[in-house]
């Protein structure tokens, strides 16, 4: 019997520039997420939680706060891009193109612009990516470029949070197989 880990994201030797990585699922945004993000983040902007505020507007209705947008595709990006990061360097060209709404699905996609060895760290890499959140429609409603330090495979076994087993997993003798 051999272990197989679950996915793990990927490492620097795995960026290859010009790859696109497309988050597998999509997410659809509930009024409670507009309006916890909202009020944790003490945005008193009306067009987030004032229906008859908003449909006075040329929206016509509540728009999701584009700060909780970018943090949503931030992080669904992370699992493909960042998982294995040491460190965000910063966020470029932040664009939010098309309005956001509740019943929306975003769907996540990343291009890998840049890559390059750290000088400083040699078990480090730097990627550059562009990321951007596209609704249900394809209509592109957030992006922004991102570089991040990621760790090179050679850390992986370091890095590892899974515990060391006291025992062997097995199967029980008396369950069906």
């Amino acid at each position: 019997m051999s272990v197989k880990d679950g996915w793990v994201g990927r490492y620097y030797e795995d960026f290859e520039v010009g790859d696109i990585y497309r988050f597998a699922l999509g997410r659809t945004i509930t009024q409670a997420d507009n309006v916890w993000f909202t009020l944790l983040t003490m945005n008193t902007n009306q067009l987030h939680f004032n229906s008859h505020y908003a449909a006075k507007t040329e929206f016509g209705k509540p728009l999701v706060n584009s700060g909780f947008t970018l943090a949503l595709v931030l992080g669904m990006s992370v699992g493909d891009v960042s998982q294995n990061a040491m460190a965000n360097l910063g966020w470029d060209h932040i664009r939010l193109d098309h309005p956001v709404f509740v019943g929306d699905t975003l769907h996540v996609e990343s291009l890998v612009l840049e890559k390059r060895e750290s000088e400083s760290r040699p078990n480090i890499g730097i990627v550059k990516v562009k990321t951007r959140g596209l609704n249900q429609h394809g209509k592109e409603c957030v992006s922004f470029t991102r570089s991040i330090m990621v760790y090179k495979r050679s850390r992986a076994e370091e890095l590892s949070s899974f515990p060391h087993p006291e025992t062997a997993i097995e199967e029980d003798e008396d369950e069906p197989s």
